[in-house]
């Protein structure tokens, strides 16, 4: 069966950016679905600016339009820390037999070794790493050794195998930030165009990042 990509995030608010790198995916990995898993209490991050309600709100109105995007409110639903591993687990737990593909960027890749139990990630799924074109993935230290050991060099590797392989995929990354967002209504400017007619019309209609600090 085809594989289940994952894109979690605080969401705060989604994007075009997110939006394009998991319809890319979507199509050129040949996932069955991507399933959006909004974080409830966010380890690195500590705060979220939107009440997780609105942000899981918006989410659902970002995807509603594409079939085979699935929101997924797990981790707005368990108390305690947003942990990737967590999530994996009760996600491997619930499709014991389907390959799963955790969808990082670049930046949260290198970013890998300070997550909780993140060695034990490839126990539970692939990670597919979406970076822009050009960009070079780590040659050394841990995350070096780790895609010398783990990395796939084909698309069909994510589906005969229901997890432990790195796959690195170049995507059209969008310049596009939730921050950058957040920044931007703050300031009294319009964020129309940096995300479906319908996530902007939450955000005005909510205020929910009038005051906000970024």
């Amino acid at each position: 069966m085809k594989p289940i990509g994952i894109l979690g995030g605080t969401f705060d608010p989604i994007h075009y950016g997110h939006l394009r790198t998991a319809f890319e995916l979507l199509q050129t990995l040949h996932f069955e679905e991507v399933r959006f898993i909004p974080c409830g209490s966010p380890p690195h991050r500590g705060v979220t600016f939107a009440p997780a309600t609105l942000r899981l709100d918006m989410v659902r109105l970002a995807t509603r339009n594409e079939p085979n995007f699935v929101v997924d409110d797990r981790e707005l639903r368990r108390e305690g820390p947003s942990y990737s591993i967590d999530t994996l687990a009760s996600l491997r737990e619930e499709f014991p037999d389907r390959s799963l593909c955790l969808i990082t960027g670049m930046d949260a890749f290198l970013g890998l070794p300070t997550w909780h139990r993140w060695d034990e990630i490839l126990d539970f799924a692939h990670i597919v790493v979406a970076h822009r074109p050009g960009w070079r993935a780590p040659d050394e230290g841990a995350l070096g050794a780790l895609l010398a050991e783990y990395r796939a060099e084909y698309e069909k590797d994510l589906r005969e195998k229901l997890q432990g392989s790195i796959y690195v995929h170049a995507v059209t990354q969008l310049e596009i930030a939730s921050t950058g967002i957040r920044k931007l209504v703050a300031d009294g400017y319009d964020p129309r165009y940096l995300m479906p007619d319908s996530v902007r019309n939450a955000i005005i209609e909510s205020s929910c990042y009038t005051n906000s600090s970024q």
